[in-house]
């Protein structure tokens, strides 16, 4: 196993079993960036017919595609393959071309993607407002201190439950904000997430 990855337990409700009818749950694998923040929020869903494993690499983008190929190429090999791969990465600072790679990478694997422009934030702070003004990601946090009437913790395991109420919301405005460019260009469209189409996934099996 690669050093840098860290790997979360399912939760007793998530390990394999039966599912309805006697059928298998179904399992997913999300890959995530970013080794605590985004696995925190991902490991909240109180799911109950699917297994989920989530994964924190500590990698960006070709890197962190290349891990979600290993990682999803040794559970076809061990006759456990997952139903759906997803990679979950931020447009951060770095260089087009990566974030074009690892797209097009992902996208020849048959890994979906979870991508934020600029941070993983953006799709905390829809959950609150239409956020359709480019800013500098320093300025997330302050926002969501505002929103939160707290100070916003970046790796805390308690934000899913504490705006689960606008998850609706949330979606609405991410998906209305994709709207608003007109040939979506994720390393470019600032902000812009596709956090939500992970999310509408993992609700199906709430």
């Amino acid at each position: 196993m690669n050093a840098k990855t860290r790997f979360h337990k399912l939760s007793p409700h998530q390990k394999r079993k039966s599912g309805n009818r006697g059928f298998p749950k179904k399992t997913f694998l999300i890959v995530c960036e970013g080794e605590k923040t985004e696995p925190n929020y991902f490991k909240s869903f109180r799911l109950t017919t699917l297994n989920v494993k989530v994964v924190g690499c500590g990698m960006n983008t070709y890197s962190l595609i290349n891990e979600t190929i290993r990682l999803k190429t040794q559970a076809i090999k061990e006759k456990n393959p997952f139903d759906q791969v997803w990679c979950v990465f931020d447009r951060d600072s770095f260089p087009a071309v990566n974030i074009n790679r690892a797209l097009v990478l992902a996208e020849t694997n048959d890994i979906k993607v979870a991508f934020s422009n600029e941070a993983f934030e953006v799709w905390y702070l829809l959950h609150f407002c239409y956020f359709n003004t480019g800013v500098s990601r320093d300025l997330y946090a302050e926002k969501l201190t505002n929103y939160l009437k707290q100070k916003y913790k970046k790796n805390s395991d308690e934000i899913y439950d504490k705006i689960i109420d606008k998850q609706a919301i949330a979606i609405r405005n991410a998906e209305n904000l994709l709207k608003q460019y007109l040939n979506h260009n994720p390393e470019k469209d600032n902000p812009s997430t596709t956090i939500h189409k992970l999310v509408i996934e993992l609700n199906k099996f709430i």
